[in-house]
C-alpha cells in the first residue's frame, strides 16, 4: 500500500516525531509506514487522514498486489 504521508508532512512542515505524538504512535511507526513496511490499522489510517484534513483515499492508495 502506497501513501503520501511524507509529502503531507512536508506540506505541513511536520516532523515524523510531531506526527507520531499527535496520533499516538512511535516515530518508528511513521517511518515504517512512509517506507511501505507497515500497513496501518483502519483506526490509525483514519487518525492520519483526520490530522491532515484529507480523506483516507487521499493519503493511502491500495495497489493491485495488496
Amino acid at each position: 500500500m502506497k501513501n503520501t504521508i511524507k509529502v503531507e508532512r512536508a506540506i505541513k512542515n511536520v516532523t515524523q516525531e510531531d506526527l507520531a505524538k499527535n496520533i499516538g504512535v512511535s516515530r518508528q511507526t511513521i517511518n515504517a509506514m512512509e517506507k511501505g513496511k507497515y500497513v496501518p490499522s483502519t483506526v490509525l489510517a483514519l487518525k492520519i487522514a483526520k490530522y491532515f484534513n484529507k480523506s483516507v483515499e487521499n493519503i493511502f492508495v491500495l495497489e493491485e498486489n495488496d
